[in-house]
């Protein structure tokens, strides 16, 4: 089966590009400025967009998203406001749209529901950071019935066995993370990145995009010839805070003596 995000990975092959996913937290700053976010996005070109949905727990998330989650969380935040914001922008348009998720999330609503709402408003994939690989298949199934793909994470200390299993529960592509732990800007990459995604080439035809650290264009380099894509988060989600406390300040009535 076909989906979106697999015809997109397929286009930017046969171009020799490497697919390019943004991260965005959803209502940080709120929600309007996030579907100018998106919409913007997707009229420079990006390939994929990744959208995290705000949770008070993330399990790989740094302290700069983290930092986006509460914000938004405290601004009231909720999945179906997210939803409802994501299906007033016309996403056949866009990239595709990836949910970055926590499974209690999905879990509360329902697998099920959850997938087919995400699905009818214009998500094309999920990323689901929690949800173990040997417990995705229901998942899993759930998701390629409603059209889209789940996809699966491996870090540098994943054994290879796990690995095997792991990319055989997803679909898409697969997440590399580049360096051990959460989410964040990293002078440096591991070599042993390269050796990973060299040998994963060899065991999956699911291309493989390398997220988790990716701040510079040194690094692209880096990668540009054992990846398909690279995710960048903390970069853009800095920045975008940067921008909303200087609007703040900006319009912030002066004190009169």
């Amino acid at each position: 089966m076909t989906t979106r995000i697999s015809d997109t990975f397929q286009t930017l092959k046969q171009a020799g590009h490497l697919a390019f996913m943004p991260f965005v937290t959803a209502g940080d700053p709120d929600l309007s400025a996030t579907q100018a976010v998106i919409t913007e996005l997707g009229s420079q070109g990006v390939d994929l967009i990744e959208v995290g949905f705000p949770y008070s727990d993330p399990i790989a998330d740094g302290p700069v998203i983290q930092a986006s989650y509460t914000r938004a969380l405290d601004n009231g935040i909720r999945v179906d406001q997210i939803f409802s914001a994501i299906e007033e922008l016309p996403t056949i348009e866009l990239p595709p749209l990836l949910a970055m998720v926590s499974f209690a999330l999905v879990f509360r609503r329902g697998v099920g529901e959850f997938v087919r709402r995400a699905v009818a408003v214009g998500f094309a994939g999920f990323i689901i950071p929690d949800l173990p690989a040997d417990e995705a298949e229901e998942t899993a199934e759930i998701v390629r019935a409603a059209g889209a793909d789940l996809i699966q994470l491996i870090s540098p200390t994943t054994p290879r066995e796990r690995a095997l299993k792991i990319v055989k529960a997803g679909s898409g592509f697969v997440y590399c993370i580049s360096v051990a732990g959460t989410t964040g800007v990293r002078d440096e990459l591991p070599a042993e990145l390269t050796e990973q995604l060299g040998w994963l080439r060899q065991q999956t035809d699911l291309p493989p995009a390398v997220g988790f650290g990716i701040s510079r264009p040194d690094q692209v380099d880096v990668l540009r010839p054992v990846a398909d894509g690279i995710t960048v988060g903390p970069a853009i989600v800095r920045h975008l805070a940067d921008a909303a406390n200087a609007r703040r300040h900006a319009t912030a009535p002066t004190r009169q003596p």
